[in-house]
């Protein structure tokens, strides 16, 4: 939809929502603000009516009951880059960072632009499959302000930042100081585990 096909759009959206409410579907989670802000604020207009947590809300909440216990230390200094859909189109700034702040032997930041006057990682509207022809690419810019913060990580609860944020981290000659993380990886840390690998018979589906 935001690239402009809005008849795929609305094919895929009913899809969706039809799949879901066969099964009973009453509360999503996701790990895309793109997705979230989809699913809560486009898919009731097609029927699709569900209660929407993106990851970093619920795992802010399981820490707060201590029901996730971070027990181990995460060295680095780390500033959180709040993504479009996320931050300024829903207003979930206060998660994220009490995620970051909960985790111990870290550091947090800020990025001079930060909160509700932060700007796009570069992936929002396609824009991530254009190429630029002339000034700097927008990861690049962005990346610039974490380095400007004395940060060493960069964390992010979306997978476009992600790769916008790892690629600005290639880009800028960063890659052995340098480091973005999904929170969600971050939280895994700082439990003790390892990554987690989803049992064979998942990945065959």
């Amino acid at each position: 939809m935001r690239s402009g096909n809005e008849y795929l759009f609305q094919t895929l959206a009913q899809a969706n929502i039809d799949v879901m409410n066969g099964y009973g579907v009453k509360k999503i989670i996701t790990i895309c603000p793109h997705g979230y802000n989809c699913i809560k604020k486009d898919y009731p207009n097609f029927g699709g009516n569900f209660e929407v947590y993106h990851h970093t809300e619920i795992l802010s909440q399981l820490i707060g009951q201590h029901r996730i216990k971070l027990t181990q230390s995460v060295p680095g200094t780390f500033v959180y880059h709040d993504s479009c859909f996320l931050g300024r189109y829903n207003q979930i700034y206060t998660e994220p960072r009490r995620i970051l702040r909960s985790i111990p032997g870290l550091n947090v930041v800020e990025m001079e632009r930060n909160l509700d006057k932060s700007f796009c990682c570069g992936a929002g509207g396609a824009r991530m499959w254009m190429e630029e022809d002339i000034g700097e690419r927008i990861n690049n810019a962005r990346t610039k302000q974490a380095i400007a913060a004395g940060a060493d990580r960069i964390a992010v609860g979306c997978p476009f930042c992600l790769t916008m944020m790892s690629d600005g981290i290639k880009d800028n000659q960063k890659e052995e100081t340098m480091q973005a993380w999904d929170l969600a990886e971050l939280v895994l840390k700082a439990m003790g585990k390892e990554e987690v690998k989803p049992p064979v018979d998942v990945c065959a589906v």
